[in-house]
């Protein structure tokens, strides 16, 4: 990496997409996270950031003129499938406060993240309203649904990216190419089951020999420490998971080795791409529940890198050589 870029994320959560781009060579101008225990979160792995506590709509984006990266994940609840669908109409749709940001700011770059449920045909008006906005700005810019198993993380987890780049850079944009191979379940948590000496934990992990299924983590109206809905709790059991709750501790040595474990936080947190390097501040339920919102890490530093190579990219003259799909192609 030849020098440090800069970005502005707005919703930042528990720090999933921060943590990933940082991996990818981009530093905290600002991190906005309205939610105390989340922001207390970056604090914590991050006390030299400068994390605002409250209201993206509270952020002057004329401060930060001319960075780097705008990035963030855009609140789903008014795209999920789990929920109204309101889209434009739910008070929660923050991507005109985001967009708003990108008048004022007018980064080099762009990135924003959303459910799966965004890109339904339901939503192809809003979607092309926003891709026209910031063409307006000038910004080329594309969708793209991604599964963060395609990037080494043991879970399905699609999520719908927006990046857009100011006009010039986007052809030195390619989307990341996927992993060779899938990480599952037993290989990402067999140290973390054996942490205690369970005996069954070489003999669980070869039979989750699979991706798990997306992780939800709800909002404080709905959801609690639990592994999801009816269908996601029948595929955790396929994968010898009990997903009816969260474990305090990992199996003790002298549980029974053909016990059905039930995950602990940590482990949550591995599923979604956090090595254990990452802590979380906050009570059992706001940590699976900061968790389970997160953007994977990997994922984030994949599209980092990315967007990284298409911005140093633009100060040379020939476009990025690479078989890797385009800004707006699909794959």
């Amino acid at each position: 990496m030849s020098k440090t870029l800069s970005t502005l994320e707005v919703c930042a959560g528990a720090g999933g997409q921060s943590y990933g781009l940082e991996a990818a060579g981009f530093d905290h101008a600002l991190a906005v996270e309205i939610d105390s225990d989340a922001a207390a979160t970056l604090r914590l792995n991050r006390p030299d950031w400068h994390v605002h506590e409250g209201d993206v709509r509270d952020i002057d984006g004329a401060k930060y003129r001319g960075i780097d990266l705008l990035s963030g994940g855009v609140p789903c609840p008014p795209f999920s499938m789990a929920g109204k669908q309101l889209g434009a109409e739910d008070e929660r749709d923050l991507f005109p406060e985001t967009l708003r940001l990108v008048r004022e700011a007018r980064p080099r770059a762009v990135m924003l993240e959303n459910v799966r449920g965004l890109a339904s045909s339901r939503f192809e008006t809003y979607r092309n309203s926003i891709l026209s906005e910031l063409a307006a700005l000038g910004y080329k810019s594309a969708w793209k649904l991604i599964y963060s198993s395609s990037f080494g993380v043991p879970q399905l987890r699609p999520r719908f990216i927006l990046v857009a780049l100011q006009d010039g850079l986007e052809q030195h944009f390619r989307w990341p190419e996927p992993v060779a191979t899938k990480t599952t379940v037993g290989e990402a948590l067999v140290p973390l089951m054996a942490e205690n000496g369970w005996a069954g934990a070489e003999e669980w992990a070869r039979k989750a020999n699979d991706v798990a299924p997306t992780i939800v983590g709800g909002s404080k109206k709905h959801g609690g420490a639990d592994l999801g809905p009816t269908r996601a709790k029948r595929a955790w059991l396929e994968l010898g998971v009990d997903g009816k709750g969260v474990a305090n501790e990992a199996p003790q040595k002298d549980d029974p080795v053909d016990m059905i474990p039930r995950l602990t936080n940590p482990m949550v947190a591995r599923i979604q791409g956090f090595d254990a390097s990452w802590k979380f501040h906050g009570r059992k339920t706001s940590t699976y529940r900061q968790i389970g919102n997160a953007f994977p890490p990997p994922v984030a530093q994949a599209i980092g890198n990315a967007i990284r190579v298409a911005l140093e990219a633009s100060e040379r003259t020939a476009p990025v050589e690479t078989a890797a799909a385009p800004l707006g192609q699909a794959v």
